[in-house]
Parts: C-alpha cells; structure tokens; sequence
C-alpha cells in the first residue's frame, strides 16, 4: 500500500527564493508540485521524503526562475486488489460507508458488510443489521479487502475503491474482537458461559 519510490522531476524556483538556501527551497517547491497528486501506475503522491541529486540549475528566457531536474524519494500511496486495510469510517450514508486509508476513501457498499439484511439509521447516521443488532457508524474502525480500483488522474477525488467485509477476519474490528473472546476456551478467559 505505501511504497517508497525514487522519482525524477523538473521544479521551478520563482526569482523571489533566489536568495534562500537551494535544497530546502526545492524540497518545499516539490511538495508544493507533487504532494497528493495521482497517476494510474504509482499511485498518490503522500510526502517528498528525501531530496538525492539536484542537477544544474536552467534559466529560461523570458522567465527569471531557475529550474532544476531533481533525483528524490517519495513515499507512495498505492491500492492493489485483494490488499487488505484497516481504516476509520469517514461518512455513513444510506448506500454504505466511506472508510479513510490514507490519502484516499473507499466505499463499503451495504452488500459487502454483511451477510445480515441493514437498513439505515438516519438520525444517527449509521447502518444497523436487522438480525444481529450490530452497527456501523463514524468514527469505527474496520478491517477490508480491496476488490475494486480505478483510479482518476485528472480528478483524484473521483478514484473509486470498492472494499468488502464478507470474508473471514474482516468486519469492523469490535465484532471481531467480541467474536475472538467468545472462541476462547472458558478456563483461560476465567469468564462463565452466558446463560
């Protein structure tokens, strides 16, 4: 998922930051360039991470900045099917929800939770299964399988990831979690059965 990447790119330097130190100046104007934009093969560009080589400085004519070809490393943000994630749900809506991976979203559609039939609770903003009386809302935390990507270039924000939950140890990690102690044999838990 995030991959640290040597890259190549030309920066410009404006003539106002002639006068400051050269690297520092670079770096900033490469994250200023590169930071969160999108390609299809790499990915999302999260952070310039270390500057390598720094070739010669060109002027353009008509233009006072100077403009260099730059050798850094950069760490990379790059969904792959069949990964799985662990993220924080960002939004409930009625279609599913949205779960934070760093630097972008993924959907959970309402079919890929649960086996359980779910409604929508919009007045808490959550999704609650019919059966189970389990519920999904902001701020939850899950574990996901990625099974769909296409990713946008030109419009970063429409990338679409699709997750899914329907597999053995994915789901919100809470369910998990109450799932794991119930498995747990009853002399080491110390605890007595339900009743």
């Amino acid at each position: 998922m995030y991959k640290l990447m040597k890259l190549v790119d030309t920066v410009r330097i404006p003539p106002t930051l002639l006068g400051e130190e050269v690297m520092p100046t670079i770096k900033n104007a490469l994250r200023e360039k590169l930071e969160g934009q999108v390609d299809k093969k790499l990915g999302s560009l999260v952070t310039v991470y270390n500057i390598d080589e720094v070739g010669e400085g060109h002027i353009l004519v008509g233009d006072g900045a100077v403009y260099y070809d730059v050798t850094f490393e950069a760490v990379m943000f790059i969904p792959e099917l069949q990964e799985i994630i662990e993220g924080e749900v960002v939004e409930a809506v009625g279609f599913g929800v949205f779960i934070g991976m760093g630097p972008m979203d993924g959907l959970l559609h309402v079919s890929q939770i649960t086996d359980d039939f779910i409604s929508y609770d919009a007045k808490n903003a959550r999704l609650v299964t019919k059966t189970g009386g389990k519920a999904i809302a902001e701020g939850d935390h899950v574990r996901a399988r990625i099974v769909a990507v296409s990713i946008n270039e030109r419009e970063p924000k429409e990338s679409k990831i699709g997750l899914t939950m329907r597999q053995t140890a994915l789901g919100k990690l809470q369910w998990l979690e109450e799932a794991r102690r119930k498995k747990q044999p009853q002399e080491v838990t110390g605890e007595r059965p339900p009743e």
